[in-house]
């Protein structure tokens, strides 16, 4: 009964935003129906925008040097490897789970490819695939168990916290740590490959290209059956808007050594995922397994292999995150993928604007989130203050976005659009 109450006040909020953009109500159309929008709970990426803005402006304001070229390049390469594991964090919480054991996944890829690799004498592309490999396998247990026996989440990712950083103990032996050559085109990866400058300009082209040119189709297939049509005015300031921007980011980090091949693998997966969720009939399923499993069954779902696929992603993430992180820091060692690897990652997905209740999240949830956590670290460190602080910080910010996620869930059911 409630999603038949839901989807007849639905159409009542939707059209009070959409008669406003209606067949080119103009830029102030747009706006009105953002607002609209905003009022009604739907904020989107808004809350972390707004919190990145005040966290910069305060680090800027006690030290310029946050903002320089050279620091925010760092920032970049430092977002890189727990943003991929925040991805896969993305996966699971879209359907309502939770993944603790990232971490320890990341921490075994790491020391997995140091031994096949190093010690072993692999090629580094077959270390790299049998890392992965394992965290495919390790996700697929857990959905086993989830699927087949019921065990909680929780309950199997926290064993396997357990058991997996075992295992990394184990393979990586007395020495405990092995480090990666130096000059290898894996270290060189994580540490020094930026993009050519031409490279980053015309990939700051293509955002808002694709977004020009998806908008104008779902203009023209509205107008052909006679339906409210967003505002091709607001289209094409919000495409010049993020293409003048993105040149601007792009010229300024080029003043230093410029945008690192490793942040662009990692915004290229975003990307990727984000077209997945929202543009494949596999996403949308994860969308309404999210938000009620019971339902999804009913509509002919597998729901069964979405949790698969949700797990296994976050794993084959995790581990991939691992590798990077071993490339970051050319070493494998046994306190990889330990300390507040798990919580960052957990975290930047929250802050970010996945929900924890399950169905509704972005893959750009990831990228903005680990840049809000990396910002409060980099601008902490530069100020020399206690890594204390940048917990206690972090923790404040992700008890703001819960509750912020709660109160517009709050606010989406009042106005008939949970």
């Amino acid at each position: 009964m409630t999603d038949v109450k839901q989807g007849a006040s639905a159409p009542l909020a939707l059209d009070r935003a959409d008669a406003r953009v209606k067949h080119g109500a103009g830029v102030g159309g747009a706006v009105s129906a953002f607002l609209d929008r905003v009022r009604s709970g739907d904020l989107g990426s808004l809350p972390v925008i707004v919190g990145l803005v005040v966290i910069w402006t305060v680090f800027t304001s006690l030290n310029p040097v946050f903002v320089s070229s050279s620091n925010l390049v760092n920032l970049l390469f430092d977002c890189s490897t727990v943003g991929v594991i925040a991805l896969g964090i993305v996966c699971v919480l879209m359907v309502g789970e939770i993944d603790l054991s990232v971490g320890s996944i990341s921490g075994f890829a790491s020391a997995m490819v140091g031994t096949l690799w190093v010690n072993q004498g692999w090629p580094v592309a077959l270390a790299i695939i049998a890392a992965l490999a394992f965290g495919v396998l390790i996700g697929s247990l857990y959905a086993l168990l989830f699927n087949r026996l019921g065990m909680p989440s929780f309950v199997s990712t926290l064993a396997g916290l357990l058991a997996v950083l075992g295992m990394q103990l184990y393979i990586l032996g007395s020495t405990g740590s092995i480090n990666l050559p130096y000059g290898s085109a894996l270290v060189d990866f994580g540490q020094l490959m930026v993009m050519p400058k031409w490279v980053s300009h015309t990939l700051a082209v293509i955002p808002g290209l694709a977004m020009l040119i998806t908008g104008l189709r779902t203009v023209a297939r509205r107008r052909a059956a006679n339906l409210s049509t967003p505002s091709v005015a607001g289209l094409i300031l919000r495409v010049a808007a993020i293409t003048i921007g993105l040149e601007l980011i792009v010229a300024y980090l080029n003043q230093a050594r410029g945008i690192p091949w490793m942040f662009g693998l990692f915004v290229g997966l975003v990307v990727a995922m984000n077209y997945a969720l929202t543009r494949t009939k596999w996403g949308r399923s994860m969308t309404a397994v999210g938000g009620n499993r019971e339902a999804a069954r009913r509509a002919g779902i597998k729901v069964r292999a979405i949790y698969l696929s949700a797990f296994a992603l976050c794993s084959l993430f995790a581990a991939l995150g691992g590798v990077l992180a071993a490339a970051r820091l050319a070493s494998a060692s046994q306190q990889a993928g330990t300390g507040d690897v798990n919580l960052n990652a957990i975290a930047a997905a929250v802050i970010g604007g996945t929900s924890l209740f399950g169905g509704r999240g972005s893959a750009y949830s990831a990228l903005l989130g680990i840049i809000v956590i990396q910002s409060i670290a980099s601008g902490l460190t530069l100020l020399d203050l206690s890594s204390s602080l940048r917990y206690m910080i972090t923790g404040a910010v992700l008890a703001i976005a819960v509750i912020v996620d709660s109160l517009a869930r709050r606010s989406r059911a009042s106005h008939g659009r949970a």
